[in-house]
């Protein structure tokens, strides 16, 4: 698929307006910005980076998801009066008004982003985004970068994990907007769950929007709506091949019903009118479209003899029934047996549509239940998804943060009891270091104006998390991850759609080790620094212990 049109991309940047404004950030970020402008700071050169310091789920990797709208929210980043008339009122009296002037002027014409491409695999401590620019300005940004790129990734990378537990093979429905943290949680979930390799989506919106597949029939509350057969309308249907007289569709269903009913010994004393008229009335509308969900009463009992009936009247027609969906109870045993009722109906009735009737299993889905259906034998084509994936309910956060690394060109380092919570100082490069068979093994952190390391030459370097000890890898291939997208207001790298996006990922996913992609206990990636940058951060160390002597001196 091609990128994004200029209407759709207007669509969206306008979208990202009304969603993410400059307001939409935490107070502080203002009352630290003025204070660097009161101090006359506001202008020095800054670097942010924005990482997280754990996989998700337990997992070994994350995907990078959000960049496309980061770059959307730079290029349309600025304060209206109206923005500037609240922030006077609710920031302390003793702001200086010519502040609230420099906010009216404010924009990422200064700003420079460099990020990790979208869609790739990445792991743990591992920097996604540089965030360069005047200090007040990339630290107003922190809030809004955070809240696109944490939830986007987690999504995605939550979408992929049940990717990876249902298999290549299988169909996967995103269904999760009723289920959705509100309406933005509802169309991010949508959007980022495709990218993360779901297949089609319940929201009608996303797929105006993003351009991915929507899919969707009939809820149990239109089948229990009708509980006669007087109550289907229209009750004829013209023939697929356009022949002009009508049939009476109702009497040729019942008398499909009745061949269906002695072909499987059923009772047709158990069978729901109200039912059979909800499927009718779809039917009439839909033909072309026919997938009802056949457990508002019972399956076995009623549900599937009236899909049968409905289905082999529309055959008769000429046109093709798509299939069924199942939504409670044994998913897979009812698989079974729905699939073994379509191959006896096409034998007997010499239907071959039957052979390719889809079965849609629903059913509160989560990624542990997924795992456990691959396991069974089922006939299960296409699995719906909605709570468990929307709300990522095994972790509600990725849990990303956005650093400084560099001011006025001088590395800056936090430092905390919580080892973890120390950050890498300094400008830096990343690459991503392979093995002979095409498998990352490691990602180096470096300093930016190290050489690159290069494919085949021994590499020094120290693995966070580990001994403080040097360890020596030779690379068979060497990849960049950083790419400068962002420049002068302007987005300097071609906007991906969804599905371009999408197939990164995939692409992405199948280079990395099966012993990385294990949705149980996988094996830990290693990320380290090189010998440069190690050496930088144990200099730095050395050196606070020293300033922290600074009140002793004259």
């Amino acid at each position: 698929m091609a990128a994004p049109s200029s209407k759709t991309c207007e669509v969206m940047e306008r979208s990202i307006r009304e969603r993410v404004p400059p307001l939409l950030t935490d107070l502080y970020q203002f009352t630290m910005a003025y204070a660097y402008w009161r101090a006359g700071r506001h202008q020095e050169p800054a670097v942010f980076e924005l990482f997280f310091r754990d996989n998700p789920f337990g997992g070994g990797f994350s995907l990078f998801s959000g960049l496309h709208d980061c770059l959307l929210f730079l290029r349309s980043f600025r304060f209206t009066d109206e923005d500037v008339e609240y922030l006077h009122s609710v920031l302390p009296p003793a702001t200086d008004p010519a502040f609230f002037q420099f906010l009216r002027g404010l924009d990422c014409s200064g700003v420079t982003l460099c990020s990790v491409p979208e869609g790739t695999v990445v792991f743990a401590r591992v920097p996604l985004m540089e965030v360069a620019g005047p200090l007040a300005v990339v630290q107003l940004l922190e809030t809004s970068l955070l809240c696109l790129v944490n939830y986007a990734s987690l999504v995605c990378s939550n979408a992929a994990r049940f990717r990876l537990a249902a298999g290549p093979r299988r169909k996967l429905l995103e269904m999760g907007l009723r289920r959705a943290q509100g309406p933005d949680g509802g169309l991010t979930a949508s959007r980022y769950t495709h990218i993360g390799g779901f297949d089609l989506t319940s929201n009608v919106q996303a797929g105006f929007l993003f351009g991915i597949p929507v899919a969707g029939t009939m809820a149990h509350s239109y089948v229990t709506s009708f509980s006669s057969l007087e109550e289907v309308w229209p009750q004829t249907l013209v023939a697929e091949n356009g022949d002009p007289d009508p049939i009476d569709l109702i009497s040729l269903t019942k008398g499909w019903l009745g061949r269906v009913c002695e072909l499987l010994g059923a009772e047709p004393g158990k069978i729901r009118e109200g039912e059979l008229a909800a499927f009718l009335s779809y039917a009439a509308a839909y033909p072309h479209n026919f997938l009802p969900v056949i457990d508002s009463y019972s399956v076995s009992c009623s549900g599937l003899l009236n899909f049968c009936a409905v289905a082999l009247a529309l055959c008769e027609l000429g046109y093709r029934p798509v299939g069924v969906r199942l939504d409670s109870g044994d998913l897979c045993r009812q698989s079974l047996d729905v699939r073994h009722v379509f191959k006896l109906c096409s034998e007997h009735f010499s239907i071959s549509a039957f052979h390719s009737l889809i079965i849609v299993g629903t059913n509160n889905i989560s990624e542990q239940s997924m795992v456990e259906l691959n396991k069974k034998e089922n006939e299960i084509d296409v699995v719906g998804v909605g709570t468990h994936l929307v709300t990522c309910t095994r972790q509600p956060s990725l849990g990303c943060v956005y650093k400084l690394v560099e001011v006025r060109g001088r590395p800056r380092m936090k430092f905390s009891e919580d080892p973890e919570k120390s950050t890498v100082p300094g400008r830096k490069a990343v690459y991503r270091l392979l093995d002979a068979e095409g498998h990352p093994f490691l990602d180096l952190l470096c300093l930016a104006a190290e050489p690159a390391p290069e494919a085949g030459v021994p590499v020094s370097c120290y693995p966070l998390g580990w001994d403080n000890t040097s360890h020596s890898v030779t690379p068979v291939q060497v990849t960049c991850l950083r790419q400068d997208v962002f420049a002068k207001g302007q987005v300097t790298h071609p906007l991906c759609s969804a599905a371009e996006t999408r197939a990164k990922v995939q692409s992405s996913l199948q280079t990395l080790h099966p012993r990385h992609k294990r949705l149980q206990e996988p094996d830990s990636y290693t990320v380290a620094l090189s010998e440069k940058l190690h050496n930088l951060v144990t200099e730095i160390r050395r050196g606070s212990c020293n300033d922290s002597n600074f009140l002793l001196a004259n």
